[in-house]
């Protein structure tokens, strides 16, 4: 299995302040800054601006930022013109590239098509609807699968969205600082009288009864949120959401509102889903063209936190919710990761090494060492849950841990969990 090196300063040092770093080896589970291509349009100062700003601050390969030139701040875009766009977009993108990341909140549609999708599969009528029909299905919605590109033919598109600089720098500073915190905080699934639009609720009691132990989750039947201090998820339908003004959205918070057209950023008579980004989130989603209720053509709020819960990164978690997705647009920081990789944090009188997800079942092996260079042994086993896991360090603390995949074992092996 590849493994991904991270390193993690620990607050306090088993030696002292000047004590050299932990270092850390866990599998890799979720896309990285040399598979996001961002797309930049030559012809905006701001596309530029934001573009160049992201690429510095996610260490983006320089040869995964593609320049182009069209006119901005068109909402619409012309399909024919998209398609050579996207042309010359595809023959320059490194093979390497598995997601898109696009630096402008207009153009924000193709045709029938929001642009993140056009970006993403290409222009394609079939993912369109005249009047309230099904479109095309993704078959990237809620799969395993870590390469969009190689194993289904799309690179799953969001754009770091925003009216002003300032806005989309704060949205990308949001998304780093949120990376390996695993945050607290709190799920709302509000539930309100907008009965058209508020279809998603079926799902409520459901995903309360997943997150039941793992994250602290709450139904609200009520209009909207107002004081709320620890949004982590905030899932609603309405045309408009009141009282965000109010709200603080912890870093890497997802929210969107359920309605005809939040994805029209910057020409919708209801409420934009930029507004959420404003507000403190670091992705949402909004439909371009109306798309009738159909909860397919939204994100299924049960699928997008448990995948962020498991490690994945924004646009992945959010893309695997939506199994329509041609007429929505996905906004945000695309990188953003706050439950992937680990962090070691002080426990209940010693050091707890909190780890992403790992597949539920198999079995791994915790080695250490007093250097990153080794010899490692194995200091302890134990199962992947498919949820974070805490695993407690044996004392003394060594200077350098790997997490790997163990040898299969016979089926009848007594299991070994995460202790807490």
């Amino acid at each position: 299995m590849r493994l991904a090196a991270l390193l993690v300063l620990c607050g306090v040092s088993v030696t002292g302040w000047g004590a050299p770093p932990i270092q850390v080896q866990v599998p890799r589970t979720a896309l990285g800054p040399a598979e996001l291509a961002v797309i930049v349009n030559d012809s905006d100062p701001l596309s530029r601006r934001i573009g160049a700003y992201y690429a510095r601050r996610r260490r983006i390969p320089a040869d995964n930022v593609i320049h182009v030139r069209f006119p901005p701040g068109r909402p619409v875009m012309n399909p024919r013109e998209f398609r050579a766009l996207r042309a010359v977009v595809e023959a320059i993108t490194p093979k390497r590239v598995q997601a898109y990341a696009l630096t402008w909140a207009a153009p924000y549609r193709v045709g029938c098509m929001s642009i993140t999708t056009a970006f993403a599969a290409g222009y394609n009528p079939l993912f369109c609807a005249a009047g309230c029909r099904p479109t095309r299905f993704d078959p990237y919605f809620d799969s395993e699968s870590r390469h969009p590109y190689r194993d289904f033919g799309i690179r799953p598109t969001m754009a770091l969205a925003g009216t002003t600089f300032a806005a989309v720098k704060a949205l990308i500073d949001r998304g780093i600082a949120a990376d390996h915190t695993f945050p607290g905080g709190t799920a709302y699934l509000v539930s309100t009288g907008d009965k058209t639009r508020n279809v998603r609720a079926r799902f409520y009691p459901r995903i309360l009864r997943m997150l039941r132990g793992h994250l602290r989750a709450r139904e609200v039947h009520t209009d909207y949120l107002t004081h709320r201090d620890d949004i982590l998820f905030y899932f609603t339908g309405r045309s408009t959401v009141p009282g965000l003004d109010t709200d603080r959205f912890l870093p890497g918070a997802i929210a969107d509102h359920l309605t005809s057209t939040g994805g029209a950023l910057t020409t919708t008579h209801q409420m934009s889903s930029l507004r959420w980004l404003d507000a403190g989130a670091a992705g949402s989603y909004g439909t371009v063209v109306e798309p009738c209720n159909f909860p397919e053509k939204f994100p299924n709020p049960g699928i997008v936190i448990r995948r962020y819960l498991q490690g994945e990164t924004l646009i992945e978690a959010y893309w695997k919710s939506v199994a329509w997705p041609g007429q929505g647009i996905f906004i945000g920081a695309p990188l953003t990761r706050p439950f992937g990789a680990y962090r070691i944090v002080h426990r209940a009188g010693g050091r707890v090494l909190d780890l992403e997800a790992l597949p539920a079942g198999r079995r791994y092996r915790l080695l250490a060492a007093p250097g990153r260079d080794g010899p490692y042994h194995v200091v302890r086993t134990f199962r992947g849950t498919g949820w974070p896991s805490a695993l407690r360090l044996p004392r003394p603390v060594a200077r350098a841990y790997r997490v790997i995949a163990a040898p299969a074992v016979p089926s009848d092996a007594p299991p070994t969990g995460p202790r807490r």
